[in-house]
């Protein structure tokens, strides 16, 4: 007999649904007015603890979870707001290291709705949309920290910056990932565009923390840190990884951070981007801490460090076939986990299994991946905004060859073809869309 969902499970799953039923994700609206808004009439809550800000094109999701490793570790109650979920939406709104409970989701919820009310009212009398989706969630996850309380959020930017909901915030430290191509029909169609939105985060007097990035790129960051009168750390300038070497179940790294060096320390994830990750959350934390002048202990990096976790970032979650999921889902990404594959494992035949978004840039994809992968299975995630399996399979016969590509029309029936063509001793890669990832980790009812 099924098990019958508990009070707060349905009360938790009503909580989504009205959420679902905004615009949603695909389509955000550039605006700040509306988030900010509804954040003053419950009283400003992301006023009530510090905020690391983080935004960039790839390892955000990361980055931002190394960076609340490291300050529980430190002792202090930490909230952390991330995009997209895998499987369950509570998995956007981490207190304490776990996600929010169905009960306390749906007592913030009853709390918030009336006024999220009162401003899509305002829209609509001014011809604007309601609140979407992901405004409507950015406000409740603020006010959700506030409740717990939580010292300190680690929040990840949804896309771009600058007018991204998350923005109502006056961020203590704001961190740039490496900035790439990405969402140019929102962003822009060049990287010095997209910069200039992503670096819409640096606030007056703010500290930043920045990883290594092209010369156009740190234009804009340099501009935004002019303008706000912003400190600027920048990776391979004011803080190193000074080294990296493989070790079981992950990697051994060291690190000379803004205000101290941290050696040999325990890295339980794959990849040298995932190392670069590491060495920028050590940063924004002793700026957080310490405005980069005091170092960190030594236990508290060792313990935050070794504690990280990254769902669905180059995660091993099978052997006999290895199986690794890992949400790459433009050409830059793609780029940097081939190169965390040759560096990380070594398999007598590499498997993708493989399903897309239509708005990415499908063809960068799998010409990132085309070099390191021996045969591709071409699904689709049950996502609306999935391509096609016979879209997609001809892009990547195109590339490939069709000799190297087979189709299957659902996750698990491409997951089980792609375990037989490699064999035991081979690796499946599954990758292209976070939708997917999802599917394959326990599956997600909304795309």
């Amino acid at each position: 007999m099924a098990d019958t969902p508990s009070d707060d499970r349905l009360a938790a799953a009503a909580v989504e649904e009205a959420l679902y039923a905004r615009i949603g994700e695909a389509t955000p609206k550039p605006r700040l007015e509306a988030t900010r808004r509804a954040v003053e009439l419950l009283g400003d809550p992301q006023r009530m603890y510090g905020v690391i800000h983080i935004a960039g094109t790839n390892g955000k999701t990361s980055t931002a979870r190394i960076t609340e490793s490291l300050l529980r570790s430190h002792g202090l109650r930490v909230g952390l707001m991330t995009s997209p979920h895998l499987n369950r939406l509570s998995e956007r709104i981490v207190i304490d290291g776990e996600p929010i409970s169905d009960r306390l989701l749906a007592e913030n919820w009853a709390d918030v709705e009336p006024f999220l009310q009162i401003v899509d009212a305002e829209l609509l009398a001014n011809s604007e949309p309601p609140l979407t989706f992901y405004e409507a969630l950015t406000v409740l996850t603020f006010a959700c920290f506030a409740d717990a309380p939580v010292d300190v959020a680690v929040i990840e930017v949804g896309m771009g910056g600058e007018w991204d909901a998350t923005n109502v915030v006056v961020a203590d430290v704001a961190v740039l990932t490496p900035i790439a191509m990405d969402h140019a029909e929102f962003l822009g169609d060049t990287i010095r565009e997209i910069a200039r939105t992503k670096a819409g985060i640096v606030k007056p007097a703010s500290r930043v923390v920045s990883a290594a990035q092209s010369e156009d790129a740190m234009d804009e960051i340099l501009r935004a840190c002019t303008l706000s009168e912003a400190t600027l750390r920048v990776m391979g300038r004011d803080f190193y990884l000074l080294n990296t070497e493989s070790a079981v179940g992950g990697q051994m790294i060291s690190v000379s951070g803004i205000a101290g060096e941290y050696r040999n320390l325990g890295l339980p994830l794959f990849g040298d981007y995932q190392a670069d990750n590491a060495a920028l959350a050590i940063a924004a934390v002793e700026s957080f801490l310490g405005n980069g002048e005091i170092p960190l202990g030594a236990e508290v990096v060792e313990d935050g460090i070794l504690l990280s976790s990254s769902p669905g970032r180059l995660q091993v979650i099978d052997h006999h076939p290895t199986v690794i999921l890992d949400a790459a889902h433009n050409p830059h990404s793609a780029e940097a986990l081939c190169r965390a594959i040759m560096g990380s494992f070594s398999f007598s035949r590499l498997i993708c299994v493989l399903g897309i978004l239509q708005e990415k840039d499908v063809i960068g994809i799998v010409e990132a991946l085309d070099p390191v992968v021996d045969h591709f299975v071409v699904t689709q995630s049950q996502s609306d905004r999935a391509i096609s399996v016979s879209d997609l399979a001809d892009t990547v016969s195109a590339i490939a060859g069709p000799d190297r590509v087979d189709s299957r029309g659902d996750v698990d029936s491409a997951l089980e073809r792609a375990k037989e063509l490699s064999g035991v001793e081979g690796g499946v890669l599954v990758t292209g869309s976070i939708t997917l990832i999802g599917e394959v980790r326990g599956g997600s009812k909304h795309g």
